[in-house]
């Protein structure tokens, strides 16, 4: 047993079972769920629900990240996106709030604003200066693997050795985070699936996720693969057309079975109770 060090003096037991981040994504073009929690109270309806459901952590994030998406936001936009319903739902709930962003200004302000975590999906590659944000209050820091960028990862040739370059990429982001005073009880780490990974690699480090687990005995691992194109393609009817998003549900469910049984410590979900259920019942099998 083990705790994940967040901010405002904030602990997350990390062991004692499978911990479940809600996705919040206040934004109008992400793959799976853009547009639907545009407005503020609608977002806090949402984030409600989640944590009724169960949910750990809810993730808010105001750029989507999905592949082939749109030019980069500014930081004054993803903050007029996520600002007000961070505020507001840290007045609401005890539950931590993670900020999903690549920029330290909006990092700083969500922080400020009452967020404990920061999900990095850039690992510090896009601005490094998250992790003194991070390290400035002791916040939570999610370092997640990725290719290039969310315009370009899917048409990056695949690496040869996708487990070498994952485990390489996020050795060289923790060294980063330290060396900017991140603590390593704050740090954990994502293989980030399906950003710049084949469907076949995808499938690879979920197979192989206690190995990644056995690499980086130090930090937990957050997973996330709800509702991912992989599943979609993998669940393609006759004619190779990709299952839409709304029917990877149970699809999802099985990876994070997986996942789990690989030995996930957190995973990242928009099926807050479906995922809930699923964690308890495989926890329960684990023990």
């Amino acid at each position: 047993m083990r705790e994940w060090q967040i901010a405002h003096g904030r602990t997350l037991r990390i062991g004692e079972r499978t911990l479940v981040m809600g996705i919040l994504n206040v934004t109008p073009d992400s793959f799976s769920d853009g547009g639907e929690f545009l407005s503020t109270d609608k977002a806090l309806a949402h984030a409600e629900q989640m944590i009724a459901e169960g949910a750990d952590i809810i993730d808010i994030g105001g750029e989507s990240t999905r592949p082939g998406g749109a030019a980069i936001v500014s930081a004054e936009e993803e903050l007029k996106r996520v600002l007000p319903v961070i505020e507001r739902l840290a007045k609401l709930s005890s539950v931590p709030i993670s900020v999903d962003t690549t920029k330290a200004d909006v990092a700083r302000a969500a922080l400020e604003a009452g967020a404990a975590i920061v999900n990095d999906v850039s690992a510090l590659r896009f601005d490094f200066h998250i992790a003194d944000e991070a390290a400035r209050v002791g916040a939570g820091l999610v370092l997640m693997h990725s290719r290039g960028t969310p315009a370009t990862m899917h048409k990056l040739p695949p690496v040869a050795d996708i487990f070498h370059e994952v485990t390489k990429s996020l050795r060289s982001s923790i060294a980063m985070a330290a060396r900017r005073g991140v603590k390593r009880e704050s740090i954990v780490i994502d293989p980030g699936i399906g950003f710049g990974k084949s469907q076949k690699q995808n499938i690879e480090l979920i197979a192989k996720l206690d190995q990644l687990i056995a690499a980086f005995p130090d930090f937990p691992l957050l997973i996330g693969t709800s509702r991912k194109s992989f599943l979609g393609r993998i669940l393609a009817d006759e004619d190779g057309t990709p299952a839409p998003s709304n029917e990877r549900l149970h699809a999802s469910l099985a990876t994070i079975t997986a996942a789990i049984l690989k030995g996930a410590h957190i995973i990242r979900v928009h099926d807050v109770k479906a995922a809930v259920e699923t964690v308890r019942v495989v926890d329960a099998l684990r023990k």
